[in-house]
């Protein structure tokens, strides 16, 4: 009797344990639900609420003006360490600079007379410190002279030759014809407008600063010419887009001034497809269209298409 009262005792303290321990669990677990929550609900604010709700006001102008002053008070605090869940990490150092760029070598070197000892014997170089910044040269505009020297008979001034009087070397080719443009100076344009965010006018503006007047309406006339002659290039990345298991497709509404024959308040959409096999999802394209309908659209980028479409109702 005495030896069944003891098991139980060990029992009921080994229950109560166990019971602890699953209490303490499940209040670390329902304060990490709570968490997850919040900050699911803060993603789907910021994805799905109102434009002009999507960012506190806070978040969207509080570095309008202090943007430089802000940054380099959180990153002037070297090796800080920060508290993530549940350990600390310590911020790394500054990064090296990559080796591909080339290096130009200043020594600074003690004068001559400071190199003998107070023995009298001259100091030996025993190593050295390396320090290394970074400096930028302004962009350099050049204007690249093509010459084509004529040449002419002066005994019969071309009259025995079925070549013509005058014999000169054929223009070179342009990527824009008839333009002053090179083909780098329009792969700088486009790229400063697409990948760096940069309007065509504030690079006219930058022109003009540097003495060179090309207008917005020049840059525009490149952007659309070029564009045009990458439509071969269009056709590869549908056909790419198509290889793939999976396409994400949407449209976003969008607003175009001085459209030909329409007002500036009708609504025009972008449409965006994402799919592609080499990696999964690597081709992104963008297809403006005036209207919504995705009758047409569809059809030349899905015709042939075996495979899964995701898009939103």
């Amino acid at each position: 009797m005495i030896a069944e009262l003891l098991t139980l005792r060990e029992e009921n303290s080994e229950l109560r344990s166990i019971l602890q321990k699953n209490a303490v669990s499940i209040e670390s677990k329902d304060i990490e639900i709570d968490r997850l929550e919040m900050e699911l609900r803060l993603l789907r604010h910021k994805l799905y609420a109102p434009k002009s709700e999507q960012m506190a006001v806070d978040d969207v102008q509080a570095h309008l003006f202090n943007e430089a002053e802000a940054t380099t008070e959180r990153e002037e605090k070297p090796a800080e360490e920060q508290e993530i869940v549940s350990y600390r990490r310590k911020k790394g150092g500054r990064r090296p600079l990559p080796e591909n760029l080339p290096r130009i070598e200043e020594v600074h070197d003690i004068p001559e007379e400071a190199k003998v000892c107070g023995c009298g014997s001259s100091l030996s170089r025993i190593g050295e410190e390396v320090t290394e910044e970074l400096d930028i040269v302004p962009r350099q505009c050049r204007v690249i002279r093509h010459i084509r020297p004529k040449y002419a008979c002066r005994q019969c001034e071309g009259v025995e030759s079925d070549k013509g009087a005058v014999q000169i070397a054929p223009p070179a080719v342009q990527l824009l014809p008839k333009t002053i443009a090179t083909a780098g100076l329009i792969a700088s344009v486009v790229v400063e407008k697409f990948a760096d965010g940069l309007p065509l006018y504030r690079q006219a503006a930058r022109f003009s600063r540097e003495g060179i007047e090309v207008s917005r309406g020049t840059l525009s006339n490149w952007v659309v010419r070029v564009g045009e002659l990458c439509s071969p290039l269009l056709e590869i990345l549908r056909e790419e887009l198509r290889a793939g298991p999976l396409i994400n497709a949407d449209e976003t509404p969008v607003q175009v001034l001085n459209e030909p024959g329409r007002a500036n308040t009708t609504k025009s959409y972008m449409w965006v497809f994402r799919g592609g096999m080499s990696p999964p999802g690597s081709v992104v394209v963008f297809d403006y269209r005036p209207t919504r309908s995705g009758k047409d659209i569809l059809k030349e980028y899905l015709s042939g298409y075996s495979g899964y479409v995701q898009t939103d109702g």
